[in-house]
């Protein structure tokens, strides 16, 4: 591997010095050979954007209930697209999460605990089609460790599932749920995707081939398929297409399922039908706009609720098999638009994806951004690594991502920023680290050499750079971007912090305006505009940097349920301003709460006096925490 390595940096540097020679001689010529170059770079770009990206998800998992908070098979599938990262890129550094989730998981649990049903033990329940997500998942884990119990696990599941196929209704298909009340698009999907994928890595298996079949066939003749040649949600009591939503998931998943068992049979006509599926998807009256893998829900006046966030990554997970089993440079352009388009248009500062991947948002319908989200744009930037893993990769965020600048009346204000660079490969990357900051401000260094030392891809090696940048007290409000830009060789990478020069302090929660204040979300949520709350152990924690020469400052909060707020000034010593004590769970308590920070101003290291705003569960073990609408605040100077 070090000699592949060696290989590929000595004919990096060899065309490196070609387009140097042509440059001078030979312009046009030079251009080409530029573009090759590029060509060369965007396997290790792909590669590191989906390291930030999985590195910006799994700060949302939670170790102790180990899943992702309040969503039991979207969990499932935060998890299985973690897997995917990690076998696409060689990264093995969340191995440990996914056995986490399988040991304090697999057992019983009351409804209301890890999901609104009760869990049967064994990652079982009344949902059919969440326990087909968890199944999918295990075998994922298996195929990245070879550990039997991951695939044992599957096989527990399946044959539970298949205690729910059922012959005696529209002539077969698995029931959605355990009261026996729909058949559907995506539980007969999971299940075909589910037996073949168990065919495929038991060896001598014909049980699993067999019922993959029969449901492959009865779905072609389900009417699930309508003449467009997209999935409609189920059918109805009459076993015919019910007309309703074509959802991308169902459309990805009736794809995934077709390429499983055609790997598992070689018969063509299940391929052809599987190109027939797929090209309907981005067909005229398919599933995008202007290029653009669409929701319905993600229409600009409306929006998608915490299923529907996932829906796109599933459908871009079997795209992405599409791509790699039949190599149709067609169908490996759309995927490639989608995850350059995300990176483009639907990412912040701190590198979170949002639900609409056009980037549109608006006030009443804000594009959200939380760990589904990012689980789902996750899949197109996994998609876009090449399948042989790049050699080398450079990655670099800058933290605070969304730093906040309450300028002083007089005099700048520094902000201290941190460059984290992370890379992979087998030799040593000399990286030049240059940082661009806007018109007026200062970035103290300009530019550093930082060297990284990476030891292959299943640990990228990191290091740290610190930055301070000068903000002057003439700064207007608005959002004013800083740049880092690495270059080690061909390897090419830039990163952002996103500051906010603010005089006021006024945000609904739940929108982009809130995300530069919030300084620790922890286990906290939001389910739209004017909603953050947290409940149990969870918390929040807001952070407002006031000016130097501040005397007095006051916040206001919107706010309600069981709510418990403690004011600091160092983010470790707090005070409780305001406490409810009884048990309020319906909202009747909704009022404006002025709290007094005037107390917690003191002199902070960066020279602001920063004041951090907490809030969290009065009533921890009844699950209603406290939810804040609104946030102003007053200054004196």
């Amino acid at each position: 591997m070090k000699f592949r390595a060696l290989r590929s940096r000595v004919q990096t540097m060899l065309a490196v010095a070609s387009l140097t020679v042509l440059t001078v001689a030979f312009p046009s010529m030079a251009a080409e050979q530029e573009r090759g170059l590029d060509r060369l770079t965007e396997g290790p770009v792909a590669m590191a954007r989906a390291r930030v990206a999985a590195d910006v998800l799994m700060s949302s998992y939670d170790p102790e209930k180990a899943w992702f908070p309040s969503s039991w098979w979207n969990s499932a599938v935060a998890l299985q697209t973690i897997g995917d990262y990690m076998q696409r890129t060689g990264d093995r550094r969340y191995l440990g999460q996914l056995d986490n989730t399988f040991e304090k998981d697999k057992g019983v649990f009351p409804a209301g605990v890890l999901s609104g049903d009760p869990l049967l033990g064994n990652f079982t329940s009344r949902a059919i089609d969440d326990s087909e997500w968890w199944g999918l998942t295990w075998i994922q884990a298996y195929d990245l460790t070879r550990d039997p119990k991951y695939l044992d696990m599957a096989v527990t599941i399946a044959n539970y599932v298949n205690g729910y196929w059922d012959t005696g209704t529209c002539g077969g298909g698995v029931w959605w749920d355990g009261e026996r009340t729909y058949k559907n698009a995506v539980t007969n999907g999971l299940w075909i995707r589910l037996t073949a994928e168990l065919h495929n890595r038991i060896p001598g298996d014909t049980l699993w081939l067999g019922r993959s079949r029969t449901a492959w066939a009865w779905f072609q003749g389900s009417g699930m398929i309508n003449a467009d040649g997209l999935v409609n949600d189920g059918i109805t009591q009459a076993c015919t297409n019910n007309g309703q939503t074509v959802w991308s998931y169902n459309q990805g998943l009736a794809i995934g399922a077709g390429l499983e068992l055609w790997r598992a049979t070689r018969d063509p006509s299940i391929l052809t039908t599987v190109r027939r599926l797929a090209d309907a998807a981005i067909g005229p009256k398919g599933l995008v706009t202007d290029g653009v893998l669409t929701e319905s829900c993600d229409a600009s006046d409306q929006r998608c609720d915490d299923n529907a966030k996932q829906f796109k990554g599933i459908f871009m997970r079997y795209w992405t098999d599409l791509v790699d089993t039949t190599h149709d440079g067609g169908y490996a352009a759309f995927l490639d638009r989608q995850a350059e388009g995300i990176w483009a248009n639907d990412r912040d500062a701190a590198g979170r994806l949002g639900t609409r991947w056009s980037g549109i948002t608006n006030d009443d319908h804000p594009n959200v951004f939380d760990w589904r989200t990012q689980a789902s744009a996750l899949s197109a930037l996994i998609g876009d690594v090449p399948a042989f893993t790049p050699i080398e990769s450079l990655a670099a965020t800058l933290s605070p991502a969304q730093p906040v600048v309450i300028p002083a009346a007089s005099g700048a204000t520094a902000i201290p920023l941190e460059l984290r660079a992370s890379a992979t490969g087998y030799l040593p990357l000399l990286t030049l680290v240059s940082v661009d900051a806007p018109a007026g401000w200062s970035a103290t260094p300009r530019a550093k050499l930082l060297t990284l030392k990476p030891r292959g891809n299943a640990n990228p090696v990191s290091g740290t750079l610190p930055l301070q940048v000068t903000v002057p007290s003439q700064a207007t409000d608005g959002h004013h971007t800083v740049t880092a830009k690495l270059v080690a060789g061909l390897l090419r990478f830039s990163t952002e912090a996103d500051v906010l020069v603010a005089h006021t302090i006024d945000f609904d929660t739940g929108t982009v305006n809130e995300n530069p204040w919030l300084f620790d979300p922890d286990r906290s949520q939001s389910n739209g505009v004017q909603n953050r709350f947290a409940d149990g152990n969870a918390h929040f924690t807001y952070r407002f940097p006031f000016p130097a020469d501040t005397t007095a400052a006051q916040v206001t909060l919107t706010i309600d349920a069981e709510y418990l707020v403690q004011a600091s000034s160092d983010n470790e010593i707090w005070t409780t301003v305001l406490h409810e004590t009884r048990p309020i769970t319906d909202g009747s308590n909704k009022g404006v709460q002025t709290i007094d920070l005037t107390p917690f101003l003191r002199a902070g290291a960066d020279g602001t006096k920063p004041v951090y705003l907490k809030v969290s569960d009065s009533f921890p073990n009844d699950g209603w925490g406290g939810r804040v609408y609104h946030v102003t605040a007053n200054i004196v100077e």
